[in-house]
């Protein structure tokens, strides 16, 4: 019948993604596949002290923003880090009451010192088709701006201090900014990322070019994706499609006891070697 589309002719499907999936595509094939597809998943290592510890600033103010505003004190925000704490990665004992005490001197710095009003959306998920992929993921925090508008917040608790640009280059963001847009029915534009150990928070302002501009860079990672693991499904060499990248970062990587190479890379270091000084 003449006007049918063929099979060549039809549009590509929608690609799921997540900021987390993109970022570990971008950061190595390998452990993407590693993360993602095989079955069984392969062993991962323990736990880092600073994964630990951003955990539980990051489920501190989930309880705290979560709660009335009545109830968000620093002092409720400091004990709430006795309540969620956890040692996992840590050296010892003492380094881990070190942080502890640390934590609580950010929480509380941070409510006391951020003005919050009723959030629109905490550990928010979101989700939204944006060109070929469909943008989903949990925001940290989602503030109403002051003309009604949605303002994505993230949290970062690690030793890099973000900067405006961090902000604006961030992909993760701005695939949360558009999700949220839709989600919320809200204009959004604005991202923020807050660190509470040295107070800085880093404020950048998408506009349509930005926006569009990591949404095609997501879009052509996420096609690459959805191509390499359908050629993986109909019986393609793994290690060939999925080749590990190699780096300084592979002394993080959850899979390093499952791959040689990226062992002959770097060196192994202790847990709690990437705490913030």
């Amino acid at each position: 019948m003449s006007g049918q589309l063929s099979l060549a002719d039809m549009p590509l499907p929608l690609v799921r993604v997540t900021p987390a999936r993109l970022a570990t595509w971008d950061a190595c094939r390998r452990r993407y596949r590693m993360t993602y597809l095989d079955r069984p998943t392969p062993p991962r290592g323990g736990a880092w002290a600073h994964a630990t510890l951003g955990a539980v600033v990051h489920n501190v103010f989930r309880a705290v923003y979560e709660a009335p505003p009545a109830r968000r004190s620093p002092a409720a925000a400091a004990r709430l880090v006795d309540t969620l704490w956890s040692s996992e990665g840590f050296r010892d004992e003492a380094q881990a009451g070190e942080y502890r005490g640390r934590a609580q001197e950010w929480v509380a710095r941070y409510v006391a010192e951020t003005e919050v009003g009723e959030p629109l959306g905490v550990e928010r998920r979101v989700t939204a088709p944006a060109g070929g992929i469909v943008a989903e993921g949990r925001v940290d925090r989602i503030d109403a701006g002051p003309a009604g508008e949605a303002v994505i917040v993230d949290y970062k608790t690690g030793r890099h201090v973000p900067t405006v640009s961090d902000a604006h280059g961030s992909r993760a963001l701005a695939l949360y900014a558009l999700a949220a847009a839709r989600t919320l029915r809200r204009t959004c534009r604005r991202v923020e990322l807050h660190h509470p150990p040295s107070g800085t928070v880093a404020v950048a302002e998408h506009d349509e070019t930005s926006l569009a501009r990591h949404r095609r860079a997501a879009e052509t990672d996420a096609r690459a994706m959805a191509d390499t693991t359908d050629a993986l499904t109909r019986g393609g060499d793994p290690e060939a499609l999925f080749p590990p990248t190699t780096g300084p970062g592979c002394t993080r990587c959850d899979f390093r006891r499952s791959c040689p190479e990226g062992r002959a890379a770097s060196a192994s270091l202790p847990s709690w070697s990437f705490l913030a000084p």
